[in-house]
């Protein structure tokens, strides 16, 4: 178990989020799992409905074996999968249980994240104390159940309210359809980190795909222009 000022520095150190599932089709998670840590993925949640309880429950033991003093694993909209794995990371969706509710049982360790899909849910998230990091979106694909797209206002949104440079913000994540392609315009709204699923997990290369993804974001860190003087990047 990592110590809580660990945790909270490596989340707010954290720039790439890989979201995948578990990869039983190619048999390959771990060698998936070992090539995108060492490139430079700081965070891997895994995301599986078709997956049973206990395939997901392999699945992030895979997971976290291979982030072993490099990234962090999370484990997404299941308290009680995050209580069994022990996880340091678990994120709730909107309208999921509360971060109190979801709390319970896990490590006094443990980091709670949410999802947000409006300037609303962003608020409510910074506001909420259970709460230590956010994703918006989705920026650039539609949700099943919805005919909106927060889209790229929303990214601006978080960034004018939790810039991501500024000391005590929560970290946040820019997620939904981002590509190599469209990483700039994300970059351009005021993100510094975003949550990449099949550029990443669908690439021919993924090691790869996350090293260009990463140099991009350590690239947009150096040279941003809206860090605040006298906080840390």
């Amino acid at each position: 178990m990592t110590f809580l000022r660990g945790l909270d520095e490596r989340l707010r150190l954290a720039r790439l989020f890989c979201v995948t599932d578990a990869r039983l089709g190619s048999a390959d998670l771990k060698s998936f799992a070992d090539g995108v840590f060492a490139a430079g993925v700081d965070l891997v949640q895994l995301r599986d409905e078709s997956a049973s309880d206990a395939q997901k429950l392999a699945a992030l033991e895979t997971l976290r074996t291979a982030a072993r003093g490099q990234g962090l694993v999370s484990v997404h909209a299941d308290p009680d999968l995050a209580r069994e794995f022990v996880a340091d990371v678990v994120q709730l969706p909107k309208g999921g249980p509360s971060a109190t509710k979801a709390r319970r049982g896990l490590s006094q360790w443990a980091r709670v994240g949410r999802s947000c899909y409006s300037a609303a849910d962003v608020d409510a998230a910074l506001a909420d104390d259970g709460i230590d990091f956010l994703t918006i979106g989705p920026v650039f694909n539609r949700m099943p159940w919805s005919s909106g797209l927060p889209g790229l206002d929303l990214v601006r949104h978080a960034a004018r309210v939790a810039p991501p440079a500024a000391k005590g913000s929560k970290p946040w994540f820019a997620i939904g359809g981002i590509t190599l392609d469209n990483l700039d315009r994300v970059l351009d709204a005021g993100a510094r980190r975003v949550a990449v699923g099949r550029a990443i997990t669908a690439a021919g290369d993924p090691a790869r795909a996350a090293r260009m993804f990463g140099d991009r974001l350590r690239a947009a860190w150096a040279s941003a222009s809206d860090l605040i003087p006298g906080t840390l990047a």
